[in-house]
């Protein structure tokens, strides 16, 4: 199959980390395309004209855009190796629940981080890293 497939994306970004993972467990070689969110590139602003965000998964010339999305596109287009997710509903429900859990919880304390300063930011980081302590430590693995 010679599929064409291209990821705008900026290298911290955890929703790209998201989808570059997808990527690298279905086997999918890409062309990565490092994005200047301060100067965002016409490709960009032309795959994804309503957000104008990263990350843009580009399949033959069509956009998929949000990472969960362009994750889910991923596992249903290369199912020709392991799903992404697990085949027992509960299970697949616990996968989706932490996913959302990063989204909302993370990402918000992640940017808290970045946008404050001294006590602020110090408890913004004891916070976040309570969190990912929580995902990483293996209780986001047992439901």
């Amino acid at each position: 199959m010679g599929d064409e497939v291209i990821l705008l994306d900026f290298w911290p970004s955890m929703f790209g980390m998201r989808l570059r993972v997808a990527l690298a467990e279905k086997g999918v070689n890409y062309e990565y395309k490092e994005e200047d969110l301060s100067n965002k590139s016409a490709l960009l602003l032309k795959m994804n004209p309503v957000h104008k965000k990263i990350p843009v998964l580009i399949h033959n010339g069509k956009p998929v855009c949000e990472s969960l999305i362009a994750v889910q596109y991923v596992d249903e287009v290369w199912k020709d190796k392991a799903p992404l997710l697990p085949s027992d509903p509960y299970q697949r429900a616990q996968a989706r629940f932490w996913a959302d859990y990063v989204d909302k919880k993370l990402y918000t304390l992640g940017s808290k981080v970045w946008q404050t300063k001294g006590e602020e930011q110090e408890a913004s980081k004891k916070e976040f890293l309570d969190c990912l302590k929580l995902v990483v430590g293996g209780k986001a693995h047992r439901g």
